[in-house]
């Protein structure tokens, strides 16, 4: 039976590990993709908020050529880390069940059964997209999901968004020859909370009418030619391409209601935890990074909830003793 089993293995959950390692704790961590999973989703080209220092773990440097390191970078940062701490990762194993005994659990994988005293969920959230929930969103020129520009060269690309993502794909697809680019937001402008420096770039084409901005406006329908626009004004149709919605993600709940853990009634749907231990309203049932914030997926990052590894590891080391 292991100590503890820590359910993804993207930085917190490789924190975990560390903290884990450095209790003498037997752990096991699973991933059902692979190692940081959600990070090598993300664009190619992304470049990350923080700097490197901020996303280090584990005592390793991380030594970034840029001001802000990019995806490759960071890639490379957690693969050294985990060869380098050695630590215990099954990767594409993901959780078909929990299973609760007197001891503990059983977690149950398509490749074995573990059973385990603890469990750490440190799952991240880029699983389960926002839907726009209209018509024609299934269609094949939809995506709520972005890799690189090439695939947009001479396309009419329209992106649904106001945050990070879409501002960045926005410009990206501009940059590299899309033929239009149109951005639909359903706020006032374009989010404040926008990195920093490229915030005044999209403005700016916006501005000069390189790219067009709809705000307080929603996509109603989507055909495989055009795409229906709800504005302030008027209902308008424009030609399309492709539709890049960059609506966020949300986290996969069902593995936690699954364990039994409670959630508030609130609209975040935030799961119960105490903020000292980490352990959730399941006795044995810890949680870590951004899956503690419920659908508020802005709330925890890298940088701000690497300290839950060690105060996890620290309960279970001393319940344990």
């Amino acid at each position: 039976m292991k100590d503890v089993i820590i359910i993804g293995a993207g930085p917190i959950g490789l924190a975990c590990g560390i903290a884990a390692e450095k209790a003498s704790l037997d752990y096991l961590i699973l991933d059902k993709g692979v190692l940081v999973n959600s990070l090598y989703h993300y664009p190619q080209n992304m470049t990350f908020f923080s700097t490197s220092d901020r996303l280090e773990i584990g005592e390793i440097p991380f030594i970034s050529h840029n001001p802000k390191p990019t995806r490759a970078e960071a890639l490379e940062y957690y693969r050294r880390v985990t060869a380098a701490w050695e630590l215990k990762v099954n990767l594409y194993e993901g959780v078909d069940r929990f299973e609760k005994t007197n001891d503990g659990f059983i977690v149950h994988t398509p490749k074995g059964n573990y059973p385990a005293k603890n469990i750490v969920m440190a799952t991240g959230f880029y699983d389960l997209p926002f839907l726009l929930n209209v018509p024609g969103e299934n269609l094949p020129k939809v995506t709520h999901y972005y890799k690189e520009p090439h695939p947009y060269f001479g396309m009419d690309i329209v992106v649904v968004g106001a945050a990070n993502s879409a501002v960045d794909v926005a410009l990206e697809t501009y940059r590299k020859g899309a033929k239009s680019v149109t951005l639909v937001i359903r706020e006032k402008e374009v989010g404040q909370n926008v990195k920093y420096w490229a915030r005044p770039d999209i403005v700016n084409r916006i501005k000069e009418g390189s790219i067009q901005a709809y705000y307080e406006s929603e996509i109603t329908a989507i055909t495989p030619k055009s795409v229906q626009i709800k504005t302030p004004h008027k209902n308008i149709e424009i030609n399309n391409d492709f539709v890049l919605a960059m609506t966020g993600y949300q986290p996969d709940f069902s593995l936690l209601e699954s364990l039994g853990v409670d959630f508030h009634s609130d609209e975040y749907q935030t799961p119960i935890y105490d903020e000292i231990s980490m352990e959730s309203s399941q006795k044995g049932v810890y949680l870590a990074g951004v899956v503690c914030g419920g659908l508020k997926t802005n709330k925890w990052f890298i940088e701000n909830s690497r300290i839950h590894a060690p105060m996890i590891m620290d309960v279970i080391s001393k319940g344990l003793n």
